[in-house]
């Protein structure tokens, strides 16, 4: 990317990107096209990859996007806004998460909620213990009123029908033998991988205008 108009824009938005995330370790932009494209409104796409980002709470490990051609509407710039959407258009890439960092933000406000849904849909108890991830099984545990350890079982994850399937992995019956994580309608997961400690997340979104 050597034109100065998109070197221009490219750092104002990594601005952008850290003022909207709790923390960004490292964050590379790349605007792909010209200046010109961009006066009329046009980006041949982005490549956007960061690492050590922490946005609304939730720790990703690594970020990695690309986007198809962007359409801007050059009319609709106000201050304090980077850019303007004319239509939609489709993001593709994957997003990973550290295990033991998963583990803290699910145990803590604002992600607790889905700690403890994922207790009670999988183990049928709640809240939430801890989270692990071990070689390929993701692992929970849920404390027991009145006894002195914890339940804990293991389940293999995989993508299926654009979200997430969690599967017990020993047969137990004591929750839900397969079950779906809520996924937002413009998100479609296509592979979920768990290895060496992290959980990988590879799909595309659809970014739709204000």
């Amino acid at each position: 990317m050597n034109d100065p108009l998109l070197q221009l824009i490219s750092s104002g938005l990594k601005l952008w990107l850290r003022s909207r995330c709790d923390q960004i370790g490292s964050i590379e932009l790349e605007l792909k096209g010209s200046g010109l494209g961009l006066l009329t409104g046009r980006l041949a796409g982005v490549h956007l990859s960061a690492r050590d980002v922490c946005f609304q709470g939730l720790p990703l490990q690594h970020v990695n996007l690309d986007s198809e051609a962007i359409n801007l509407d050059l009319q609709l710039l106000q201050p304090g806004r980077m850019l303007a959407l004319q239509q939609p258009f489709k993001v593709m890439g994957s997003v990973t998460f550290q295990g033991s960092a998963l583990n803290d933000a699910l145990l803590t406000s604002p992600w607790n909620w889905l700690g403890d849904w994922l207790a009670e849909q999988l183990m049928g108890i709640t809240p939430l213990g801890a989270l692990r991830i071990r070689d390929d099984l993701l692992e929970l545990e849920a404390p027991i009123a009145g006894h002195q350890n914890p339940q804990q079982q293991r389940f293999r994850v995989d993508a299926e029908a654009g979200t997430v399937i969690f599967r017990s992995d020993d047969g137990s019956t004591t929750g839900r033998t397969s079950t779906a994580l809520p996924m937002d309608a413009n998100i479609q997961i296509e592979q979920a991988t768990l290895s060496a400690g992290r959980l990988l997340l590879s799909g595309h979104a659809r970014v739709t205008p204000d």
